[in-house]
């Protein structure tokens, strides 16, 4: 080929190498600006709640976060009953939940037929179809009865324990953890059998060839190898556990106390902007409400980080026991 054939081409290739190079950096604009959007509307949002909480706040100070009080008439407003209802029925779901969903993620990648495997993990994430107004229901009307005939009378014989002291109706804070518990377990299930699939089937073999019974090869090859993303997915739960409304709203029990009894009634953050929303009549109600939302946007967004923070370290032990 002679020089100038080349240069001819070069020529003739340069007007499309310049359109593609236009192209290239126009979706790496489009790209930057819908990856910044993300972090843009999350600081929007904190903000407009700020703003919007401004009268309450600049009446109660800071003291509005660890009062208990609520009371629309008197227009006298504290957040801690509902932060308290909040955090304790995440920590019931994330409780329950987080062993389940491990266990059985754990027993369908490890131990189920593989005829079997398929049809059970279809099986659980199916719940996370169902709309929360119906596990709701359901909360209220075969859950809660079942906990007030049968599971509170028993707890209730525990001797000297704060945490079960009757007499109960069904609608509790234990009742509300359960709910949330069971709408959160496909999450935490589907994430950890994700993350045990991609442990690479040479970890199982290795171990089993060096000796270690099967639980051996599963904790050691499976289990260990893949804490960051088991971590991970109690986050995505803890997260959704935090902002459930409509079916903590319905078995809760919508009274605002602070208890160590958790078979009495409470009621959660997302559950009185719920509740209230519609009824408040005066500004700072309304004031007082959207407070709420942002000390839920505040909790939930420190747990977050804290939680995120926690992966780091664990993947960087790891990795570090692995160099080693």
């Amino acid at each position: 080929m002679s020089g100038k054939e080349g240069n001819g081409r070069a020529g003739a290739n340069s007007p499309a190498r310049a359109a593609a190079g236009k192209g290239d950096k126009a979706f790496k604009i489009v790209l930057t600006v819908a990856a910044a959007t993300v972090p843009l509307l999350a600081v929007a949002m904190l903000l407009l709640l700020l703003w919007s909480s401004a009268a309450v706040l600049d009446k109660t100070g800071l003291f509005f976060f660890v009062r208990q009080e609520w009371d629309p008439v008197r227009e006298e407003f504290g957040a801690l009953a509902f932060a308290y209802g909040t955090l304790v029925t995440a920590a019931i779901a994330l409780l329950v939940a987080g062993p389940a969903g491990v266990g059985i993620a754990l027993a369908i990648t490890e131990f189920a037929p593989k005829k079997a495997r398929e049809w059970a993990a279809w099986i659980v994430e199916t719940l996370a179809a169902i709309p929360s107004v119906i596990f709701g229901l359901w909360g209220m009307f075969v859950l809660a009865p079942f906990m007030h005939g049968y599971v509170e009378p028993l707890l209730q014989k525990f001797p000297g324990a704060p945490f079960f002291v009757g007499p109960g109706t069904g609608l509790s804070l234990l009742t509300a953890g359960l709910v949330v518990a069971i709408m959160i377990l496909p999450t935490v299930m589907a994430v950890c059998r994700e993350v045990f699939n991609a442990v690479p089937i040479s970890l199982r073999e290795s171990a089993l060839a060096l000796g270690s019974t099967r639980w051996e090869a599963v904790r050691l090859a499976v289990l260990a190898p893949s804490m960051p993303g088991i971590i991970g997915a109690l986050i995505l739960g803890m997260g959704r556990a935090l902002g459930e409304t409509m079916a903590v709203t319905m078995v809760i029990g919508n009274r605002p106390e602070i208890s160590a009894n958790l078979l009495g009634p409470s009621d959660s953050l997302a559950s009185a902007i719920a509740n209230q929303f519609t009824e408040a009549t005066s500004d700072m109600h309304l004031s007082a409400l959207a407070a709420l939302g942002f000390l839920l946007f505040g909790i939930t967004m420190v747990l977050n980080i804290a939680a995120r923070l926690l992966v780091w370290a664990v993947a960087r032990r790891m990795r570090r026991m692995e160099a080693k």
